[in-house]
């Protein structure tokens, strides 16, 4: 009876060390999943061509099988700096001309950023310091990507109202466009009609190589935000598409 006994006592034990396993390894995975610093997030952007051409001319050539285009973008990350681009595709697309495709990198700890800008194809080179949002952060939630999302607001101005879901697991302070300012990364980003919303697909946490965050801009023509915002504002004086254009532009600055 007594070797009975002591058999039990051991598998009790065994039992017991198991469960303590396991609750340690829950606890280190959490802590692991919660600390995210560097990576890659894969996002998907959806645009209502419907809601942002009005003229019937580009109705007409967007077509009924057209109205929401679909494209992906990549941002790559690490404690000090991130890159956003689009991921081009080989395929012909007679309709790419449609949308802008930025690329933005942030140096996370100067607070400042390189952006490519594209219009109708060509780019146009910015240099400029990381604005200031005022975020109003709701008790809103929802899943993104595997990951909890806060929903943030931020009143870009009178008419104008941006929405961000942002996760506290991912740590540096990043997000499409170049979105910043929320206590985790965006993996979510809309206008307020829903015309542009970004979501992330996928998160991968991988060490990016230097050599992706780099930028050409020598020997190129660099502008800051306001000087470009003041040069193309005089060339939209009477001329509504030029004035469409510059919305279009300036939406995510």
């Amino acid at each position: 009876m007594q070797e009975v006994a002591g058999t039990d006592n051991n598998s009790k034990m065994r039992m017991r060390v198991r469960a303590i396993l396991m609750v340690c390894t829950f606890f280190l995975g959490s802590m692991v999943f919660g600390q995210i610093t560097a990576g890659k997030i894969v996002f998907e952007r959806k645009t209502n061509l419907d809601k942002k051409f009005t003229d019937g001319r580009m109705k007409r050539m967007i077509g009924d099988g057209n109205k929401i285009r679909i494209e992906n973008f990549e941002l790559f990350f690490n404690d000090t700096c991130s890159i956003f681009k689009p991921i081009i595709s080989d395929e012909p697309d007679p309709l790419s001309f449609t949308t802008n495709k930025n690329t933005v990198f942030q140096n996370l700890n100067s607070k400042q950023k390189t952006i490519v800008l594209n219009l109708m194809g060509q780019n146009i080179y910015i240099k400029d310091q990381n604005q200031k949002r005022q975020w109003k952060v709701t008790e809103s939630k929802r899943m993104i990507a595997g990951y909890d999302c806060y929903k943030a607001i931020w009143q870009k101005d009178d008419s104008t109202r941006i929405y961000a879901w942002f996760s506290v697991d991912i740590v540096p302070s990043i997000g499409p466009e170049g979105f910043n300012g929320l206590p985790g990364a965006i993996l979510g980003l809309a206008t307020e009609d829903g015309g542009i919303i970004y979501f992330a697909k996928s998160v991968e946490v991988i060490t990016p190589k230097e050599e992706i965050f780099a930028i050409d801009i020598k020997k190129k023509d660099v502008y800051s935000i306001a000087e470009l915002r003041t040069k193309f504002e005089k060339d939209a004086v009477g001329n509504p598409m030029i004035s469409r254009m510059l919305v279009d532009l300036f939406r995510w600055l």
